[in-house]
């Protein structure tokens, strides 16, 4: 594909980016404010509508039937036979009046724009947008079908959307996500396994000055298990809660731990370990309920990631950009959709940084080339 004329087809769509990234940003949507994700969710299936595809809207829920917001599916048919999937997601991690407080802002001197969920994962939705938009108009279609996801509980492990994205990742000859590149510009090549693990003590309550041995001391032993899952490689206790009151021998205690690893050896190690510290007695009397909450198992790459790294790298070149990528400890939606076996590549968005923060940003200057980059990569892997 001419890379000229690819640059030029993105420049054409970024008012229009920049338009809808103001819009999205405007609106609270962190994961479970269903009524603020389904307002983004409808606002990006009609730019999906306008764009000519093909738009379905999914109401998804946990699995405790609760509402986590609704995904969009939206679907380009072309001339060709292979099946592109994009992935990205409309849920950031900020609490309601995030978005009044900080609106979509541009820095001219920098060419940044900073706002809630502007790197993660407006930017990176919109930008895959942008290049069905670029394909349309170049009459680029060797593709046979694209289909673009935008799911609304990512930030929470899609713990209601994994269903869906098992389904669309099985009918996928190729799985581009996209998160935003690295503050780098790196792409995104492997990501490490994580899950949460809860784990609940119940010991006994008892007067702590009058008959504390009658008490079986869940504070206690909330502080042992901590210094004994520290010690595991890949593992870091966040939160601990314990007790009632000083004068009570603690009946309950709650710790909530991330586990992370690179290999899956290390990641299903690491959580037969803590189940095994929590089952082991630290103090007499106490108990452990231990639930793993959404296990995301590490994304290695591999060679069919490779085959989409030298794709990418080809068209970069054309375009005059140096292609390169990284292994990132966050896990994403590419380590669920990975477990399909085809091929995955992340961080094709723009490039962006600062996620999950006060200053998040997006470099607008990469908007163009990136979204020239995605579909380009589109064209070159049909």
């Amino acid at each position: 594909m001419n890379p000229a004329a690819l640059r030029a087809a993105a420049q054409a769509r970024y008012p229009a980016f920049l338009a809808r990234l103001a819009e999205l940003v405007e609106v609270d949507c962190g994961s479970r404010q269903v009524h603020g994700l389904r307002k983004v969710a409808a606002r990006f299936a009609g730019y999906a509508a306008e764009a000519g595809t093909r738009v379905d809207v999914v109401p998804v829920s946990d699995d405790d039937g609760a509402a986590l917001g609704d995904a969009v599916i939206a679907r380009k048919a072309g001339r060709g036979g292979s099946r592109i999937l994009l992935a990205a997601h409309l849920d950031t991690v900020f609490p309601p009046g995030t978005a009044a407080a900080r609106p979509l802002t541009v820095d001219g001197a920098t060419a940044r724009a900073y706002g809630p969920g502007v790197c993660d994962d407006k930017g990176g939705l919109l930008a895959g947008l942008a290049a069905v938009e670029v394909l349309a108009q170049l009459d680029a279609d060797r593709y046979g079908e694209i289909v673009l996801v935008a799911t609304p509980d990512e930030e929470i492990g899609s713990v209601g959307s994994r269903p869906l994205l098992a389904e669309l990742a099985a009918q996928a000859d190729a799985i581009l996500c996209l998160e935003c590149a690295r503050d780098n510009g790196d792409l995104v090549s492997a990501r490490k396994g994580v899950a949460d693990v809860e784990i609940d003590l119940h010991g006994r309550a008892a007067h702590a000055g009058i008959e504390p041995e009658r008490g079986a001391n869940a504070a206690l032993a909330a502080a042992h298990l901590t210094v004994a899952l520290q010690g595991i490689d890949g593992v870091n206790v966040g939160v601990l809660h314990a007790g009632t009151r000083p004068n009570v021998v603690a009946d309950r205690a709650r710790l909530v731990v991330d586990v992370r690893a690179a290999e899956p050896a290390a990641y299903e190690a690491a959580l037969a370990d803590i189940a095994r510290l929590a089952g082991t007695p630290l103090v007499a009397g106490v108990t452990a309920t231990v639930r793993v909450v959404a296990p995301t198992p590490p994304w290695l790459g591999g060679t069919g990631t490779a085959a989409l790294l030298r794709a990418a790298e080809k068209v970069g070149a054309g375009l005059g950009l140096t292609v390169t990528h990284a292994a990132t400890g966050g896990c994403a939606d590419a380590n669920l959709l990975a477990a399909s076996g085809a091929p995955v590549l992340d961080g094709l968005g723009p490039v962006g940084g600062g996620d999950h923060g006060p200053d998040e940003w997006l470099d607008l200057g990469s908007v163009v080339p990136r979204v020239a980059l995605l579909a380009g990569l589109i064209d070159e892997i049909s």
